[in-house]
């Protein structure tokens, strides 16, 4: 019996080159697929531009596409690239909700600043470097909604990817005119002004979560095979800083698949994040909907060896039927070092990547691993 396991890895622009020509993205595709990987989530939007040409962009904003990819449309690449060689492609929609990052707003908010997300001093809302449209208003919302049905409509992608920016707004926001008179009819006061209280940190994040639910149940009405697949900040602490419900979305099934980021330099934290997740008393249908997100690569940053056959084998003992790699450049760091790791391990036989029928399958009936496999798990971790 065939094994069945998300294998994926992101493709960004932050860092890497693949996606900036036709030639890059097909040698990464023959790459991708030779490593043993069965799905990409290429980006296709960031810093208030799309990596494809976007008539939604055109009317809202009067840009087509991102200057650096204008004569392109490097999601079509993408996808011819990548069905060549059998591997599935979901766009990853990564600045989700965020208009810029330390550009005071960007183009968007330039443009239409009655979009903006506000703190409880009015200012505009911003974290981490990044600045925030208000995920909570209709307006950005149906515009978020209309980028994602644009790209479901006119490609031929296998899915559509969310993350820690969608959807999600940080926990200092919602203190703009629209919410605060939304709020105010609601309960008849304004909203207080500790952004943590706890009937105020559900109040929004539940706006959020019916955002999602009109996400899943559009893709669906277009083509009900489609993947909806989010990567979240860590359950918990997501719902604290960027009202992120993520443990409701699996409870509701609003998504297909779900890759919380759990972006760990050690093993031992790295098996304690998804312990934790693990215990939240979810069913087996839940848990089979889940592929951690694990670092790989950021800045200075690699995994090792050792600690990729340790988060893999964790990962599978805990039936995780499969994971998700940020990012493509760790693969190829070090001459290949780790996608020969990869290939000759863990990943040596092949995988078939799952079908929504298949999701909705308890995680036990999911996977059958080969003694073969495991034996080539084992060898592989001693001598690293």
């Amino acid at each position: 019996m065939a094994i069945i396991e998300i294998r994926g890895v992101w493709l960004t622009t932050t860092d890497s080159k693949v996606l900036h020509s036709q030639e890059r993205i097909a040698e990464a595709m023959d790459f991708l697929a030779e490593t043993g990987f069965n799905v990409v989530f290429p980006v296709v939007w960031g810093k208030g531009a799309t990596l494809y040409p976007s008539q939604v962009m055109q009317q809202t904003f009067g840009t087509e596409i991102d200057s650096s990819f204008l004569g392109r449309d490097s999601l079509a690449e993408v996808v011819t690239a990548a069905h060549r060689v059998g591997l599935k492609v979901i766009p990853w929609f990564e600045y989700g909700f965020a208009s810029s990052y330390k550009m005071n707003g960007g183009s968007m908010l330039a443009k239409k600043p009655e979009w903006a997300a506000r703190d409880c001093n009015g200012n505009l809302l911003k974290k981490n470097g990044f600045e925030w449209l208000n995920s909570l208003n209709p307006e950005v919302q149906n515009f978020m909604l209309s980028l994602i049905l644009e790209v479901v409509r006119n490609y031929e992608v296998d899915g559509i990817q969310g993350d820690d920016r969608l959807p999600a707004l940080p926990c200092e926001g919602g203190y703009d005119q629209f919410t605060v008179k939304l709020y105010n009819q609601q309960f008849g006061k304004n909203p207080p002004r500790n952004p943590k209280d706890d009937q105020w940190l559900k109040w929004r994040a539940d706006m959020l979560t019916e955002f999602l639910a009109r996400l899943y149940q559009s893709v669906k009405a277009i083509n009900p095979n489609l993947i909806v697949s989010m990567a979240p900040s860590i359950p918990g602490w997501g719902f604290q800083e960027y009202l992120q419900d993520s443990q409701t979305w699996l409870e509701r099934g609003l998504v297909d698949i779900l890759h919380p980021q759990i972006y760990r330099r050690d093993i031992f934290s790295y098996r304690c994040t998804l312990e934790q997740l693990i215990n939240k008393q979810l069913s087996s249908k839940e848990l089979a909907r889940l592929a951690p997100g694990i670092l790989m690569k950021i800045g200075s940053y690699q995994i090792s060896a050792k600690q990729l056959l340790q988060v893999i084998e964790f990962n599978r003992n805990c039936g995780m039927a499969g994971e998700v790699f940020f990012f493509y450049e760790g693969l190829r760091a070090n001459n290949n070092a780790l996608a020969e790791v990869l290939r000759k391990g863990p990943y040596a036989q092949l995988a078939t990547f799952p079908t929504v029928a298949d999701l909705n399958r308890p995680s036990a009936d999911r996977i059958e691993l080969s003694s073969m496999w495991q034996r080539l798990l084992r060898f592989f971790k001693a001598i690293f």
